[in-house]
């Protein structure tokens, strides 16, 4: 079986890697950037460390700090709109997956026609024909795995939606992991969290494929040894440094292989209650796998091995148990809450949570086990109960 292999064109990885930068700058014969980032960035000093070195060389440099978590469509439109009336020459990316996703869709979009709205996935109507703006993506945060994917993730109400083209993948990534030291520690928790769910649904995926698989279960291997320290200490190098090794080639296996049931739906509960996406996955993670297990148990064996486990002396059947076992003590450790109820999420929203998880056939359709909707009613009253469910 053959396998199709997309790539961001350049990535500069590891600690220090943002000295690149100007070096990435110069190969574009321009003179205005505009540098999308995270306002708190801006309060702790990392915007700096970008802002400085351009202006520097001799750059003009504007920021746009109306960035929000969860990316609503409107932050969205308005970026947009403010591009084309202020044309750019280049775009920097700097911050978590919402800062990430906004300079593509801006950099996209703006030589576009049209809405961010027409674009999307489910819904638009367009077609993205043009590449636009050069763009370059400096990820603060492991987990997203943004700077390496063609998606912008957008909410939409009640659920979320995407805009996803290849000319949306970044001209140059550079993830450093020194910029993700001052992340605190909920934060680095949710978004590892994250980038463990991209690595772990990558594998079992039915896209997978030999290349996706090893980025996956070594990327497991990294963020499953060192996600309990970043979170305890987050000035911890080797800590940081795996992290973001990790959420790297997370985010290179889960563009290729794709993600399925935990994300599909993990989108109604940001959409709906604003969880961040990396709690709303972490809450939904072991039922859905122990839900989907049976249909991999020898893949939920690897992720065992993986997460540093062991399935020596275990069948396949005890070590895909064992497995989810570890991915929820994992969740507990770094101190997410491992129910929909302390999350205070309402038993009566189950049936709306339903409704927009159904939606989610792009996402669902990569599952190893088929879902459909008693299969995620299933799975979310066993995340709101507490207690990992199988099919009948």
């Amino acid at each position: 079986m053959s396998s199709t292999l997309i790539f961001t064109p350049l990535s500069h990885v590891g600690w220090g890697s943002l000295k690149q930068l100007i070096p990435q700058v110069k190969r574009y014969d321009i003179s205005s950037i505009l540098i999308i980032t995270d306002p708190v960035l801006i309060k702790i000093g990392v915007t700096n460390k970008i802002t400085l070195p351009l202006e520097e060389a001799g750059y003009q440099v504007q920021l746009y700090t109306e960035v929000i978590p969860e990316l609503p469509l409107e932050t969205g439109e308005k970026l947009v709109s403010y591009v084309k009336e202020h044309p750019f020459d280049l775009i920097i990316g700097l911050g978590g997956g919402s800062a990430l996703d906004l300079a593509k869709l801006a950099a996209v979009l703006a030589v576009h026609e049209g809405s961010v709205a027409d674009y999307l996935n489910l819904t638009g109507t367009r077609k993205i024909a043009a590449k636009g703006i050069p763009k370059i993506l400096i990820p603060t945060t492991a987990g997203t795995g943004s700077e390496v994917t063609n998606i912008a993730v957008l909410s939409l109400g009640n659920t979320k939606d995407v805009v996803t083209h290849d000319f949306l993948l970044a001209d140059a990534a550079i993830v450093d992991p020194e910029l993700t030291v001052s992340v605190p520690p909920h934060i680095t928790a949710a978004t590892g969290i994250d980038a463990l769910t991209h690595a772990v649904e990558a594998y079992v995926s039915v896209n997978s494929n030999p290349t996706t698989e090893a980025l996956s279960l070594h990327a497991i291997r990294l963020i499953s040894k060192s996600l309990r320290t970043a979170v305890q200490d987050g000035h911890n190098q080797q800590a940081r440094t795996d992290m973001s090794q990790g959420s790297y080639m997370a985010g290179l296996a889960f563009f290729n292989a794709g993600v399925a049931g935990v994300h599909a739906l993990a989108y109604p509960l940001g959409g709906q209650f604003h969880l961040s996406h990396g709690e709303s996955n972490a809450v939904l993670l072991p039922y859905v796998m122990g839900y989907i297990r049976k249909s991999c148990t020898k893949k939920m064996a690897d992720l065992l091995n993986a997460m540093g486990g062991s399935s020596v002396y275990l069948s396949e059947e005890e070590a895909s148990l064992r497995c989810v076992e570890e991915i929820k003590r994992l969740v507990q450790d770094i101190g997410i809450p491992t129910t929909l109820g302390d999350f205070d999420i309402p038993k009566n929203a189950i049936d709306k949570l339903v409704e927009d998880g159904e939606k989610q056939k792009r996402l669902l359709a990569r599952s190893p086990l088929p879902l459909g909707k008693e299969d995620i009613l299933t799975i979310y009253q066993s995340a709101f109960n507490g207690r990992i469910t199988e099919p009948l």
